[in-house]
């Protein structure tokens, strides 16, 4: 009697899916903002899985890096020229602009009518967004001082030398599309993404001032 040869079991295959939801402000497309609405608006908790998603790309960049490094010694030398040749007005990297820039496939986008940037409302709404990316109080100074030095605190500011973008100056500013699609404009997604870079790349604002003050970018 011949014995039938058991059957094999197919290879189980485990499928493993998993996604970092981003919650893009204002839903699709570019959306209007209104600063104190921002500022008042509740900050959503930020878990891991969502900081991990805004770090992505935040791994050093020896690329990008030299880009800001050169741009850091053109407005040295552009100071240095100025001074030379007896100028008396300060030169500034900040260039503030009249069009949200695009790029990577985003096209230009004009600013909201009627907006204004507000430094200060702006800084509300990153103050209230520190804990939701595990910062306590006593890092508040330092991304006060990091992103004045950078931006102004500015979300329409972009770098003379270098091109980066928004508060953060976000280098490319096109980074910033992974915290909302609204990147251009909205003060509040430019924010959140730079929270994420700063914990991604420095752990904490005082170490992102701390290697600004070092080496003039961060």
């Amino acid at each position: 009697m011949l014995r039938q040869r058991p059957k094999s079991k197919a290879p189980k295959r485990a499928i493993i899916a998993g996604a970092s939801v981003l919650f893009v402000l204002g839903g699709g497309g570019f959306v209007a903002y209104r600063a104190v609405q921002n500022a008042n608006a509740p900050v959503t908790p930020v878990d891991p899985l969502q900081i991990g998603a805004l770090a992505q790309g935040y791994i050093p960049d020896a690329e990008n890096d030299e880009l800001k490094s050169a741009a850091v010694q053109a407005y040295k030398k552009d100071q240095l020229d100025k001074a030379h040749a007896g100028a008396k007005r300060q030169l500034d990297p900040v260039d503030v602009k009249d069009q949200a820039p695009g790029g990577n496939g985003f096209p230009p986008v004009n600013f909201p009518p009627g907006s204004d940037p507000d430094p200060g409302s702006n800084k509300a709404i990153a103050k209230e967004m520190l804990a939701s990316f595990g910062f306590g109080e006593e890092q508040w100074g330092c991304l006060e001082k990091l992103w004045h030095k950078e931006s102004g605190w500015n979300e329409r500011a972009m770098n003379r030398y270098s091109g980066a973008y928004g508060i953060p100056q976000s280098l490319p500013g096109t980074k910033m599309a992974s915290a909302g699609s609204d990147w251009q404009t909205n003060p509040a997604t430019q924010i959140k993404w730079g929270l994420g870079y700063i914990k991604g790349r420095y752990g904490s604002p005082c170490g992102a001032w701390g290697h600004s003050q070092a080496k003039g970018w961060y």
